[in-house]
């Protein structure tokens, strides 16, 4: 009699164990950056994989992440990881698109076969998307135009470097710079500088640009290209105020030496953390986001705080 109570009460238990593990329910969120060669986008990944094991911990579920992300840009091969995902069986996906037009058909596919898509980074605006979680872009030209302008005392000289004159979230922060330099009439915009978004190509460009016109005094530079290489500003630091768009850890020197004055930094960890809050709010608790676009705020980075600033890369990046 004891054994049979004994046998009872271990297939009881079993059942128990088994059963709370058959509750936890898993959600699987597919992530397709840009390129994976990208620091920015391994920021992101981080912050995804984080997000995950934070909300599985607080929440009781199992949630993986499912990274489908292109060595190198590629539209078609993100939009073919859509349709993967789908038929996976992926909980969500989040992506990054390197063109709204090439994935705008793949993601509503998936949307019409019952997974939800959020966009970070890079929107696709006419797609089912729920959401697109990133940077507003004319604000973006409008705080790197009033950061420079408070470097420069309000008066000068400015060049607007602005890579591939195509792109469309180029074209509103050029728009947010001049719209925001009209407040400032001691400073004349001398003009837009484009070119192939290549640090070197960045930085010839410049070059040329401060040799032809010797007179600016400022570069508003709405990415931050040229700073990928070392040595791409020949000026004297200081002599030249520059404020540039993003601080990776390769532009983070320019602010240690001297010759950039700010960097505004675009939240990459939280394109990931945050893209996998709206998904798990969308699929387990049928949360939308509040509105179809979440503005990420810039950072400024400056002399002050580049040192704390640039611990943030050590914790995500992968260690070599």
């Amino acid at each position: 009699m004891i054994r049979k109570l004994s046998l009872t009460l271990t297939s009881l238990l079993g059942l128990a164990a088994a059963t709370c593990f058959a509750a936890e329910k898993t959600y699987t969120f597919g992530i397709i950056a840009k390129s994976n060669n990208n620091p920015v986008f391994q920021a992101a990944k981080t912050g995804a994989e984080d997000e995950a094991a934070k909300l599985s911990k607080e929440k009781g579920v199992n949630i993986k992440i499912d990274w489908r992300t292109p060595n190198e840009e590629d539209p078609q091969k993100q939009a073919d990881a859509v349709e993967q995902l789908v038929n996976a069986g992926a909980s969500g996906i989040a992506v990054s698109c390197s063109d709204a037009n090439k994935l705008t058909d793949a993601i509503n596919k998936a949307v019409d076969s019952g997974v939800p898509v959020v966009c970070f980074d890079s929107d696709a605006p006419k797609s089912k998307r729920l959401a697109d979680f990133g940077t507003d872009d004319i604000d973006c030209g409008q705080k790197t135009m009033a950061e420079l302008a408070k470097e420069m005392g309000g008066k000068g000289v400015v060049a607007i470097l602005a890579g591939n004159q195509n792109a469309p979230n180029l074209q509103k922060r050029v728009q947010g710079v001049k719209e925001e330099a009209k407040k400032y009439p001691d400073i004349k915009i001398l003009d837009t500088f484009y070119h192939k978004e290549t640090p070197q190509d960045a930085a010839a460009k410049v070059e040329q640009v401060m040799q032809a016109h010797p007179e600016i005094t400022g570069w508003a530079m709405i990415g931050g290209w040229p700073l990928f290489t070392d040595n791409a500003l020949k000026f004297a630091p200081g002599t030249v105020k520059v404020v540039a768009v993003d601080a990776l850890p390769a532009q983070l020197g320019y602010i240690r030496s001297g010759h950039v004055q700010v960097l505004l930094a675009q939240q990459v960890y939280e394109w990931g953390s945050k893209s996998v809050d709206m998904l798990y709010d969308k699929v387990a608790e049928n949360k939308n986001p509040p509105s179809s676009f979440v503005k990420g705020e810039l950072i400024p980075v400056t002399k002050d705080n580049v040192d704390d600033y640039g611990k943030n890369w050590e914790k995500w990046l992968p260690k070599k």
